[in-house]
């Protein structure tokens, strides 16, 4: 079916409507082989609380934007490559229910539906978009996933040294190893992780001894195949950036 609509004249129409309601400063979409499967709005779980966001699911990826009118205009647009993609049932907890974890390398985060069916149906759809793109690459599902940010509510103090507690002035930063909420003390370190950022980013003490540690036993093992290997290119682009954490995403 989806083959049967990649070149309809329907689906290049709804492809453009959507780019449309994007604006300017939206991504292209429309590219041959493309065909949107399905759109609607989910409760994205954002680190000050949770929020409305319009979500398209396409057969190749996933994106999503801020509602700014329903239906007619979307900002801050976010695509998802579905091939990088995994996602997990999430139990239902308090107001918060009939979710699900979309996972990926560069970025995790909870959404919810508004009932059991639609989350069934969002659930199967991606799912099977992502099972057709690996059958046809041949790849295999990522095993790798950033964490998914602990939500700014959830902690009151300092995850990992349990013992600052959070006001105006100690603020709440985010571990991007973990996705714990840590303070500044707990987090001073900076690591590379790749898959996310290609500078070094906050993370928490206990994180950064672990990749520390994890680092150094993979150095000392190429060291010992020096001889019979070529030696590897240093990572660049270590310099420092600023904290990405008053963003309301």
């Amino acid at each position: 079916m989806v083959d049967r609509l990649a070149n309809s004249e329907a689906n290049t129409r709804r492809i453009s409507i959507v780019e449309n309601c994007f604006g300017a400063a939206g991504q292209p979409l429309t590219i041959p082989g493309r065909v949107l499967i399905g759109e609607g709005v989910l409760t994205k779980l954002c680190r000050k609380k949770p929020k409305a966001r319009q979500f398209f699911l396409f057969n190749d990826i996933l994106v999503y934007g801020n509602i700014v009118i329903q239906k007619k205009k979307y900002n801050k647009q976010h695509i998802i490559p579905l091939e990088n993609v995994t996602i997990d049932s999430i139990q239902d907890e308090g107001d918060l229910r009939n979710g699900w974890l979309i996972k990926t390398p560069t970025k995790s985060f909870a959404v919810y539906a508004a009932t059991a069916t639609e989350k069934s149906e969002w659930m199967n759809h991606i799912n099977k978009c992502v099972s057709d793109l690996l059958s046809k690459s041949g790849k295999t599902p990522s095993n790798e996933h950033a964490a998914v940010w602990v939500p700014d509510s959830e902690a009151t103090v300092c995850m990992r040294c349990q013992k600052a507690k959070f006001t105006p002035v100690n603020r709440r930063h985010h571990c991007r190893k973990c996705g714990f909420v840590v303070c500044g003390p707990c987090s001073e370190k900076r690591f590379l992780l790749p898959s996310q950022s290609s500078k070094p980013v906050r993370i928490c003490d206990f994180c950064y001894d672990l990749l520390s540690t994890r680092e150094m036993t993979a150095c000392q093992s190429t060291r010992s195949d020096s001889y019979s290997q070529s030696p590897k290119s240093s990572l660049n682009d270590v310099s420092d950036d600023d904290d990405d954490e008053d963003s309301s995403d």
